[in-house]
Protein backbone atom coordinates (compact mmCIF):
# COMPACT_ATOMS: atom_id res chain seq x y z
CA UNK A 1 0.00 0.00 0.00
CA UNK A 2 1.78 3.42 -1.20
CA UNK A 3 -0.83 5.76 0.40
CA UNK A 4 0.07 7.76 3.13
CA UNK A 5 -2.16 7.73 6.42
CA UNK A 6 -4.12 10.54 7.59
CA UNK A 7 -4.01 11.09 11.16
CA UNK A 8 -7.45 12.07 13.29
CA UNK A 9 -6.77 11.25 16.63
CA UNK A 10 -10.02 11.70 19.13
CA UNK A 11 -7.75 11.34 22.30
CA UNK A 12 -4.72 10.12 23.08
CA UNK A 13 -6.15 7.14 24.91
CA UNK A 14 -7.64 6.69 21.23
CA UNK A 15 -5.26 7.05 18.18
CA UNK A 16 -7.05 6.76 14.80
CA UNK A 17 -5.71 7.24 10.87
CA UNK A 18 -6.56 5.70 7.90
CA UNK A 19 -4.31 4.51 4.94
CA UNK A 20 -6.83 4.40 1.51
CA UNK A 21 -10.02 3.19 2.59
CA UNK A 22 -8.77 1.23 5.57
CA UNK A 23 -9.33 2.97 9.13
CA UNK A 24 -6.73 1.90 12.11
CA UNK A 25 -8.00 2.38 15.97
CA UNK A 26 -5.33 1.94 18.41
CA UNK A 27 -5.98 1.74 22.07
CA UNK A 28 -3.28 3.69 23.34
CA UNK A 29 -2.64 2.97 26.84
CA UNK A 30 0.51 0.86 27.22
CA UNK A 31 0.91 1.72 30.80
CA UNK A 32 -1.86 -0.59 31.65
CA UNK A 33 -1.40 -2.76 28.50
CA UNK A 34 -4.06 -0.98 27.02
CA UNK A 35 -7.06 -1.30 29.96
CA UNK A 36 -10.24 0.03 29.33
CA UNK A 37 -11.61 3.04 31.20
CA UNK A 38 -14.89 4.80 31.17
CA UNK A 39 -13.04 7.31 28.76
CA UNK A 40 -11.65 5.07 26.58
CA UNK A 41 -14.87 2.99 26.52
CA UNK A 42 -17.19 5.94 25.15
CA UNK A 43 -13.83 6.88 22.68
CA UNK A 44 -14.21 3.35 21.11
CA UNK A 45 -18.16 3.11 20.79
CA UNK A 46 -17.85 7.14 19.60
CA UNK A 47 -14.35 6.02 17.22
CA UNK A 48 -16.15 2.67 15.05
CA UNK A 49 -19.94 4.95 15.25
CA UNK A 50 -17.88 7.43 13.16
CA UNK A 51 -16.22 4.22 11.17
CA UNK A 52 -19.34 2.89 10.08
CA UNK A 53 -20.97 6.05 9.06
CA UNK A 54 -17.82 7.18 6.94
CA UNK A 55 -18.61 6.07 3.07
CA UNK A 56 -15.26 7.14 2.21
CA UNK A 57 -13.76 3.96 4.48
CA UNK A 58 -14.43 -0.13 3.83
CA UNK A 59 -12.72 -1.89 7.39
CA UNK A 60 -11.39 -1.15 9.99
CA UNK A 61 -8.66 -2.51 12.08
CA UNK A 62 -8.43 -2.88 15.93
CA UNK A 63 -4.93 -2.71 17.83
CA UNK A 64 -3.46 -1.80 20.78
CA UNK A 65 -0.17 0.53 21.61
CA UNK A 66 3.51 -0.72 23.06
CA UNK A 67 2.67 -4.50 22.06
CA UNK A 68 -0.25 -5.44 24.07
CA UNK A 69 -3.79 -5.58 22.49
CA UNK A 70 -5.93 -4.80 25.40
CA UNK A 71 -6.14 -6.25 29.18
CA UNK A 72 -9.53 -5.73 29.72
CA UNK A 73 -11.20 -3.41 31.70
CA UNK A 74 -9.40 -1.46 33.85
CA UNK A 75 -9.52 -2.90 37.41
CA UNK A 76 -7.19 -0.52 38.80
CA UNK A 77 -9.15 2.33 38.10
CA UNK A 78 -12.52 0.61 39.26
CA UNK A 79 -11.25 -0.38 42.45
CA UNK A 80 -9.83 3.16 43.22
CA UNK A 81 -13.49 4.45 42.57
CA UNK A 82 -12.18 6.44 39.51
CA UNK A 83 -13.34 6.66 36.20
CA UNK A 84 -15.39 3.17 35.43
CA UNK A 85 -16.44 1.46 32.68
CA UNK A 86 -20.41 2.52 31.15
CA UNK A 87 -22.32 -0.84 33.13
CA UNK A 88 -25.94 -0.59 32.15
CA UNK A 89 -28.51 -2.75 30.69
CA UNK A 90 -29.06 -2.30 26.85
CA UNK A 91 -29.63 -3.79 23.30
CA UNK A 92 -27.93 -4.17 20.32
CA UNK A 93 -25.89 -0.66 19.43
CA UNK A 94 -25.87 0.41 22.98
CA UNK A 95 -22.88 1.51 25.10
CA UNK A 96 -21.00 -1.73 26.41
CA UNK A 97 -18.77 -1.83 29.45
CA UNK A 98 -15.65 -2.22 26.92
CA UNK A 99 -17.54 0.52 24.33
CA UNK A 100 -18.36 -1.39 21.16
CA UNK A 101 -19.12 -4.65 21.64
CA UNK A 102 -22.69 -4.43 21.41
CA UNK A 103 -22.95 -2.53 18.63
CA UNK A 104 -23.35 -4.48 15.03
CA UNK A 105 -21.84 -2.25 12.55
CA UNK A 106 -22.30 -2.69 8.73
CA UNK A 107 -18.82 -2.97 7.58
CA UNK A 108 -15.83 -5.49 9.29
CA UNK A 109 -13.43 -5.25 11.75
CA UNK A 110 -10.34 -6.83 12.34
CA UNK A 111 -8.42 -7.33 15.34
CA UNK A 112 -4.62 -7.34 15.00
CA UNK A 113 -3.40 -8.89 18.54
CA UNK A 114 0.12 -8.53 20.18
CA UNK A 115 0.71 -9.64 23.53
CA UNK A 116 -2.66 -10.08 25.34
CA UNK A 117 -6.07 -9.78 24.67
CA UNK A 118 -7.48 -10.76 28.01
CA UNK A 119 -10.82 -10.91 29.79
CA UNK A 120 -12.77 -7.64 28.43
CA UNK A 121 -9.84 -7.50 25.80
CA UNK A 122 -11.07 -10.56 24.33
CA UNK A 123 -14.62 -9.62 24.35
CA UNK A 124 -13.31 -6.89 22.07
CA UNK A 125 -11.17 -9.03 19.67
CA UNK A 126 -14.05 -11.68 19.61
CA UNK A 127 -16.33 -8.66 18.47
CA UNK A 128 -14.27 -8.79 15.52
CA UNK A 129 -14.76 -10.45 12.37
CA UNK A 130 -11.29 -11.93 12.24
CA UNK A 131 -8.55 -12.15 14.65
CA UNK A 132 -5.17 -11.47 13.44
CA UNK A 133 -2.79 -13.00 16.28
CA UNK A 134 1.08 -12.97 16.64
CA UNK A 135 3.00 -16.04 17.41
CA UNK A 136 3.19 -15.12 21.11
CA UNK A 137 0.07 -13.52 21.65
CA UNK A 138 -2.54 -14.71 24.58
CA UNK A 139 -5.95 -15.30 24.51
CA UNK A 140 -7.52 -15.79 28.12
CA UNK A 141 -10.75 -14.96 30.55
CA UNK A 142 -8.29 -13.95 33.09
CA UNK A 143 -11.32 -11.94 34.72
CA UNK A 144 -12.55 -15.62 35.84
CA UNK A 145 -10.07 -15.08 39.04
CA UNK A 146 -11.36 -12.07 40.47
CA UNK A 147 -15.06 -12.85 39.90
CA UNK A 148 -15.45 -10.08 37.49
CA UNK A 149 -18.45 -11.13 34.86
CA UNK A 150 -18.30 -11.57 30.97
CA UNK A 151 -21.01 -8.44 29.92
CA UNK A 152 -19.18 -7.86 26.29
CA UNK A 153 -21.44 -10.91 24.91
CA UNK A 154 -18.32 -13.22 25.77
CA UNK A 155 -20.65 -16.17 27.00
CA UNK A 156 -23.10 -15.30 23.08
CA UNK A 157 -19.90 -14.76 21.00
CA UNK A 158 -17.34 -17.32 22.04
CA UNK A 159 -19.43 -20.56 21.87
CA UNK A 160 -20.67 -19.29 18.53
CA UNK A 161 -17.50 -19.28 17.20
CA UNK A 162 -15.71 -22.51 18.81
CA UNK A 163 -18.50 -24.35 20.51
CA UNK A 164 -20.08 -25.02 23.71
CA UNK A 165 -17.33 -27.25 24.80
CA UNK A 166 -14.25 -25.78 23.85
CA UNK A 167 -16.02 -22.54 25.42
CA UNK A 168 -16.70 -24.10 28.66
CA UNK A 169 -13.43 -24.88 28.93
CA UNK A 170 -12.04 -21.10 28.52
CA UNK A 171 -15.03 -19.50 30.40
CA UNK A 172 -14.85 -21.84 33.35
CA UNK A 173 -11.05 -22.40 34.16
CA UNK A 174 -10.26 -18.99 32.61
CA UNK A 175 -6.79 -20.24 31.24
CA UNK A 176 -4.43 -19.27 29.06
CA UNK A 177 -4.72 -19.68 25.47
CA UNK A 178 -1.70 -19.88 23.18
CA UNK A 179 -1.88 -18.80 19.49
CA UNK A 180 -1.57 -22.54 18.41
CA UNK A 181 -4.16 -23.45 19.91
CA UNK A 182 -6.28 -20.49 19.56
CA UNK A 183 -5.77 -21.36 15.74
CA UNK A 184 -6.71 -24.76 15.77
CA UNK A 185 -9.94 -24.25 17.49
CA UNK A 186 -11.02 -21.62 15.46
CA UNK A 187 -10.20 -18.52 17.72
CA UNK A 188 -7.80 -16.82 15.67
CA UNK A 189 -8.20 -16.72 11.36
CA UNK A 190 -4.54 -15.95 11.03
CA UNK A 191 -0.48 -16.21 12.69
CA UNK A 192 1.89 -13.52 12.57
CA UNK A 193 5.22 -13.21 13.46
CA UNK A 194 5.84 -11.36 16.70
CA UNK A 195 5.46 -7.42 15.79
CA UNK A 196 3.68 -8.23 12.63
CA UNK A 197 0.13 -8.63 13.50
CA UNK A 198 -0.86 -5.26 12.42
CA UNK A 199 0.88 -5.36 9.32
CA UNK A 200 -0.43 -8.79 7.92
CA UNK A 201 -4.05 -7.47 9.48
CA UNK A 202 -3.72 -4.31 7.01
CA UNK A 203 -2.54 -7.03 3.76
CA UNK A 204 -6.18 -8.72 4.93
CA UNK A 205 -7.82 -5.40 5.05
CA UNK A 206 -6.30 -4.62 1.83
CA UNK A 207 -7.56 -7.77 0.25
CA UNK A 208 -11.21 -7.53 1.25
CA UNK A 209 -11.50 -3.92 -0.13
CA UNK A 210 -10.78 -5.28 -3.55
CA UNK A 211 -13.97 -7.01 -3.20
CA UNK A 212 -17.47 -5.92 -4.29
CA UNK A 213 -18.45 -3.70 -1.18
CA UNK A 214 -21.71 -4.18 -1.19
CA UNK A 215 -22.29 -7.56 -1.72
CA UNK A 216 -19.58 -8.42 0.67
CA UNK A 217 -21.37 -6.74 3.19
CA UNK A 218 -25.03 -7.91 2.06
CA UNK A 219 -23.74 -11.74 2.78
CA UNK A 220 -21.87 -10.46 6.21
CA UNK A 221 -24.85 -9.20 7.27
CA UNK A 222 -26.95 -12.26 6.08
CA UNK A 223 -24.66 -14.51 8.46
CA UNK A 224 -24.83 -11.88 11.55
CA UNK A 225 -28.43 -11.97 11.27
CA UNK A 226 -29.11 -15.76 10.91
CA UNK A 227 -28.40 -16.23 14.45
CA UNK A 228 -32.12 -14.53 15.91
CA UNK A 229 -34.17 -16.01 12.89
CA UNK A 230 -35.66 -19.08 11.96
CA UNK A 231 -34.84 -21.24 8.94
CA UNK A 232 -37.55 -19.73 6.64
CA UNK A 233 -36.57 -16.26 8.13
CA UNK A 234 -33.10 -16.43 7.53
CA UNK A 235 -33.57 -17.75 3.79
CA UNK A 236 -35.88 -14.65 3.58
CA UNK A 237 -33.60 -12.15 4.63
CA UNK A 238 -30.57 -14.11 2.75
CA UNK A 239 -32.40 -13.77 -0.41
CA UNK A 240 -33.48 -9.61 0.10
CA UNK A 241 -29.89 -9.04 0.90
CA UNK A 242 -28.67 -11.00 -1.91
CA UNK A 243 -31.34 -9.14 -4.62
CA UNK A 244 -30.49 -5.99 -2.86
CA UNK A 245 -26.59 -6.58 -3.80
CA UNK A 246 -27.43 -7.81 -7.83
CA UNK A 247 -30.18 -4.09 -8.07
CA UNK A 248 -26.62 -2.31 -6.97
CA UNK A 249 -24.95 -3.63 -10.14
CA UNK A 250 -22.17 -5.08 -8.75
CA UNK A 251 -23.56 -8.81 -10.15
CA UNK A 252 -23.56 -7.63 -13.49
CA UNK A 253 -20.53 -6.01 -13.56
CA UNK A 254 -18.60 -9.30 -11.81
CA UNK A 255 -20.29 -11.46 -14.52
CA UNK A 256 -19.11 -9.21 -17.63
CA UNK A 257 -15.64 -9.41 -15.79
CA UNK A 258 -15.79 -13.57 -15.72
CA UNK A 259 -17.25 -13.05 -19.30
CA UNK A 260 -14.09 -11.31 -20.11
CA UNK A 261 -11.81 -14.23 -18.68
CA UNK A 262 -11.17 -12.66 -15.06
CA UNK A 263 -10.57 -15.38 -12.80
CA UNK A 264 -8.86 -18.14 -15.03
CA UNK A 265 -5.80 -20.08 -13.07
CA UNK A 266 -6.99 -18.16 -10.19
CA UNK A 267 -6.02 -14.77 -11.40
CA UNK A 268 -8.54 -11.96 -10.16
CA UNK A 269 -8.66 -8.06 -10.86
CA UNK A 270 -9.91 -5.64 -8.65
CA UNK A 271 -13.46 -5.99 -7.53
CA UNK A 272 -14.30 -2.09 -8.20
CA UNK A 273 -13.02 -2.07 -11.90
Amino acid sequence: MTEKPSAQNPSDKILFETIGRIAIVLINRPESRNAVDGETAHLLFDTFRNFDRNDELDIAILAGAGGSFCAGADLKTFAEGGDINPIMEGGVNSLAPMGPTRMQLSKPVIAAIEGYAVAGGMELALWCDMRVMAQDARFGIFCRRFGVPLIDMGTIRLPRLIGQSRASDLILTGREVKSDEAFDIGLANRISKPGEALEDAMKLADEICQHPQNCMRGDRRSMLEQYSLEDEQAIKNENRLGLASMHSGETIKGARRFSAGEGRHGEFGKGDE
